[in-house]
């Protein structure tokens, strides 16, 4: 039975601003209060999804969540009207009400983490959806994306979805940023390699001293066992914290894997060849080959990685076996990077081509490829399980194009964030997104 590796990319949401809301992403804080475009964010991250469905590969959206998030701030002790809710709210906590506005569902990488079949237990697709516990503004998304991926992956027979972990700091997730799966083909058995930044209950594991380790060992050793993985077929790995320090709030701003292949920076990770050693043992019984490429620091350098976001590419497989990398266009303005990319592709190894793609709105906010996209490893019959209004085509394309020109402003400033009229105009929008995407019911305002 053939299989596939589906990319679900985030739609951005309506209110795609600048709010400079997460310590530790360099970019995130560098653009901070700048005016930010939400029409041509959403646009660029959909020509992305239509290029890859082009090139022959099956593409998904997934849809971002209702902003300003009023029931957070009236968990908070703000009351009234929606409209009385929000303008106290910007009179009284600025910060608070941007955190409500925050559109970083985008970066559906982070939404959860994914086991194919071919891996679990059961033998079904696992999902648990990521607590985001360490920054505020992304902690309130996961009861709204449990409940798109529900109406995304609903077949019950095929798809088992799992609640957000405790939100306390000893079991913070990040979801897909920090996972990668190995095999020799999706439809075959593989190596999860789960990559922490530091253990809530171990002290033999180093921290980070400047930005916080956002996985904790713990929260995916959770992962593992609620998808029903052997020890056989799991990894374990630590990030080097002094990277952290350095801006690579995630794993996949250091790495990015596919297949049989782990392309990383030197310093990515500690204990390298040991884990290295690991994850070629383990991928060896279960049939392929691995293999790694390590980007040396003398021709990239750390800060090189964090600017260009090299590494939150998206390693995608062609027919012919060879691998296709897709990298934002701050790659190709970092004359360090470009130059070693030109080398890797001409030196016959298994990466053959870049493409470059304009994203800057959600670079400028922190995220690249890598970050917008979460991956789904699934079989012929799984894939025909998927609600079909979620699967790109180019009707659906024009749609949500159409889609997007018609609710999204073009441009946002902290002080527009204060509008009731923009959560007016984001619950329009999304409603008729749910009837486009045929999600059902999915948002707050639509539930309560």
């Amino acid at each position: 039975m053939k299989s596939f590796e589906v990319n679900f990319d985030g739609l951005v949401g309506p209110t795609h601003n600048y709010g400079g809301l997460s310590f530790g992403n360099v970019a995130s804080q560098s653009n901070s209060q700048q005016a930010s475009n939400p029409k041509e964010a959403a646009l660029q991250g959909l020509e992305k999804m239509k290029a890859l469905m082009d090139m022959g590969f099956v593409q998904g959206v997934l849809a971002p969540q209702e902003r300003p998030d009023v029931g957070a701030l009236r968990s908070l002790g703000f009351s009234g009207t929606d409209a009385q809710v929000i303008e106290r709210a910007a009179k009284e906590s600025m910060p608070l009400l941007a955190a409500t506005c925050s559109a970083s569902s985008m970066w559906v990488a982070n939404a959860a983490t994914v086991s194919p079949s071919a891996d679990t237990a059961d033998g079904r697709v696992h999902f648990t959806a990521a607590n985001l516990n360490c920054k505020f503004h992304r902690s309130i998304e996961h009861p709204t994306t449990s409940r798109v991926l529900g109406a995304m992956f609903a077949d019950q027979q095929h798809f088992a979805h799992h609640a957000a972990l405790p939100a306390v700091a000893q079991f913070g997730d990040e979801g897909a940023a920090n996972h990668t799966r190995f095999c020799r083909d999706y439809g075959e058995a593989g190596v999860e390699f789960f990559v922490f930044g530091r253990s809530a209950f171990d002290s033999r594991y180093p921290a980070p001293q400047k930005y916080p380790a956002r996985q904790t060992l713990e929260a995916s050793q959770a992962v593992a066992r609620l998808h029903g993985l052997s020890e056989e077929g799991v990894v374990f790995a630590q990030q080097n914290p002094s990277v952290i320090d350095q801006g690579v709030f995630h794993n996949d701003v250091i790495a990015v894997g596919n297949g049989e292949l782990l392309f990383h920076h030197q310093d990515a990770f500690l204990n390298t060849e040991s884990m290295l050693d690991e994850l070629r043992r383990k991928l060896a019984a279960r049939g392929a080959a691995f293999e790694s490429i390590s980007v040396p620091r003398d021709q990239v350098s750390v800060d090189d990685a964090v600017r260009s976001y090299l590494f939150n590419s998206q390693l995608l497989s062609r027919a012919d076996g060879s691998m296709l990398l897709i990298v934002p266009e701050e790659c190709r303005s970092n004359p360090r990077v470009w130059q070693y990319l030109q080398g890797l592709t001409s030196a016959g190894g298994p990466i053959r081509e870049v493409k470059v793609f304009d994203l800057k709105q959600s670079m400028q906010n922190g995220g690249g490829p890598a970050c917008l996209r979460l991956r789904v490893a699934l079989n012929e019959t799984e894939l025909a399980a998927v609600n079909p209004g979620v699967i790109m085509t180019a009707p659906l394309y024009d749609t949500l194009t159409g889609w997007v020109n018609k609710h999204y402003r073009d441009a946002l400033r902290e002080s527009d964030l204060a509008d009731p009229q923009l959560l007016l105009e984001c619950r329009t929008a999304l409603d008729e997104l749910t009837q486009i995407l045929k999600l059902g019911s999915v948002y707050p305002f639509q539930i309560n």
